[in-house]
């Protein structure tokens, strides 16, 4: 028996004024999926995202989160989210990457009460699966922009989340150590089974990751498996697109954390 997508999203439409920015929207992330979501600016992405996370109400069309309709979806810890943190966030924030992965377990422990044995392995297991053991006692506004997201990837799913939504976390990232952090996607992805949905710009980069990709630019242009995408001529694409995307780009010279 297959099991129900974990977001399902059928026939929304979203407007701030007149003018939709999101028109008929059907989109499906399955279980253990990576979705690469692409679309250029102002197409609507983020708004779709904010739709997903109930930052937004749903007016026309329909959300199901674990196949449970949004408008009445309680468990919102079985989904992580990472904004585009790296690019603003506070480097003089008095906190060390143990103090900031441990906040994700607040509502877990509670707001005042130290976490116990358990919550410590947990910590320091989230803290390994980005690769950031050795930052632990850091402070985290001496990290680098690359560090910090790694570091708000951890107390994303320090409370072992089903899947994690990202907007752009590589907003930040050198340019050297972007392949490397898509590499630690890949291995939340395949080894410590997280669903992941990536909002980028280009999905050639992480072509070589990515289960599933859906192309929006206010319309759903095209949804499905990374394999059907490839098949997909650039210049056909593009024109039904209406921008420009290029397919097929993997970089593997750049190994190693971002440090």
């Amino acid at each position: 028996m297959n099991q129900p997508p974990i977001i399902e999203i059928n026939n929304v439409s979203y407007r701030y004024d007149r003018d939709n920015v999101l028109e008929n929207i059907q989109l499906s992330v399955p279980k253990g999926a990576f979705l690469g979501l692409v679309g250029p600016n102002g197409s609507g992405k983020s708004t779709l995202l904010k739709l997903i996370l109930g930052l937004l109400k749903v007016k026309e069309g329909e959300i199901f989160l674990f196949d449970t309709p949004q408008k009445s979806f309680k468990s919102w810890d079985r989904i992580g989210f990472v904004s585009q943190k790296a690019n603003s966030f506070n480097t003089g924030f008095p906190a060390t990457v143990y103090e900031v992965v441990a906040s994700g377990l607040t509502k877990k422990v509670g707001l005042f009460r130290l976490p116990g044995s358990k919550e410590k392995q947990e910590i320091k297991a989230a803290v390994e699966a980005v690769g950031m053991e050795q930052f632990l006692t850091r402070n985290i506004g001496e990290l680098s922009g690359g560090q910090q997201q790694r570091v708000f990837i951890a107390r994303a799913i320090v409370s072992k989340p089903d899947i994690l939504i990202l907007d752009e976390p590589t907003v930040g990232v050198d340019s050297k150590n972007v392949q490397s952090f898509y590499e630690m996607l890949s291995y939340l992805n395949k080894k410590m089974d997280i669903t992941l949905l990536l909002v980028t710009h280009d999905i050639g980069i992480i072509s070589d990751k990515v289960t599933h990709v859906a192309c929006l630019n206010k319309y759903l242009h095209f949804h499905g498996s990374m394999k059907q995408f490839e098949t997909l001529d650039e210049t056909d694409l593009s024109d039904l697109y209406g921008h420009g995307i290029h397919l097929l780009e993997h970089h593997h010279d750049h190994q190693g954390a971002d440090v």
